[in-house]
């Protein structure tokens, strides 16, 4: 089995590393960089949208997968998950959704929002950001992992976002939606929490597994890798008894997991 693990706004494949070399052990795992994030930040791509994100991440499916997978989407790249499976990909097994932005646009403070664009590429501005998504003092690596992604993230993209991107509504296409969601939420996260799942995503998917992790808040994989490592192996064991659904929704045995 593959697990596609996607990183949150202004990050990189990095946040995944911890993660990664838990998960390795009984997985193939991909971490790519969504456009003008990580080490795309040099892309002369110019479209930053949620389709955009997207079709990256589908391309990377048909010349990357070769097995059932799971899709992990962390924030922002949560809006991108969703709408990837929302396209009904051959092989996807389910999502684990990491404090995702919600299908519906996503309400971020005005001041919050014009403080991120006004400061971006400031070091001081970006240790600032640090500090508001996190609820455990990270390694000082780990650390410089966030800042340093944040600082190197392309500024067209950075604005897209914040602009664009996170106010995009794809709620009409969540009906397409088949798989089953694994949602993790940090205890601390201001932003992103129980409330505002049940005023959005479990509108379209109710009854859906909603697991909270204590003293964490945004940034999950690198505040409390062991424990959302076992979620996704949990969460993905459960998938690998299940049939592996198709775009036509038929259905069929899946092969063994590595």
């Amino acid at each position: 089995m593959t697990l596609i693990l996607l990183h949150f706004f202004g990050s990189s494949h990095r946040e995944y590393g911890p993660m990664i070399d838990i998960l390795s052990q009984n997985y193939t795992c991909l971490a790519p960089d969504l456009r003008g994030f990580g080490d795309d930040a040099s892309t002369t791509e110019t479209d930053f949208s949620v389709d955009a994100m997207t079709d990256d991440v589908l391309a990377l499916i048909r010349e990357q997968v070769r097995e059932p997978f799971v899709l992990v989407g962390h924030s922002m790249s949560g809006k991108v998950a969703l709408n990837v499976a929302a396209r009904q990909p051959d092989g996807l097994l389910g999502l684990v959704l990491l404090a995702p932005s919600p299908p519906s646009p996503e309400p971020i403070d005005d001041d919050e929002s014009q403080r991120l664009l006004t400061t971006h590429g400031q070091r001081e501005a970006a240790e600032e950001t640090l500090s508001k998504i996190t609820a455990v003092q990270l390694s000082e690596a780990y650390g410089e992992i966030i800042i340093s992604d944040d600082l190197r993230a392309s500024p067209a993209a950075w604005a897209a976002w914040l602009e664009r991107g996170s106010r995009e509504d794809i709620s009409d296409r969540m009906e397409h939606v088949q798989a089953p969601i694994q949602i993790v939420l940090g205890e601390k996260d201001d932003h992103i929490n129980a409330d505002l799942m049940q005023k959005t995503l479990l509108t379209h998917f109710p009854g859906t597994s909603m697991i909270t992790i204590e003293r964490a808040a945004h940034v999950l994989p690198l505040e409390k890798p062991a424990e959302v490592a076992a979620i996704v192996d949990t969460f993905a064991a459960w998938l690998s008894s299940k049939p592996t659904p198709t775009p036509s929704g038929a259905t069929r045995p899946m092969p063994p997991v590595n």
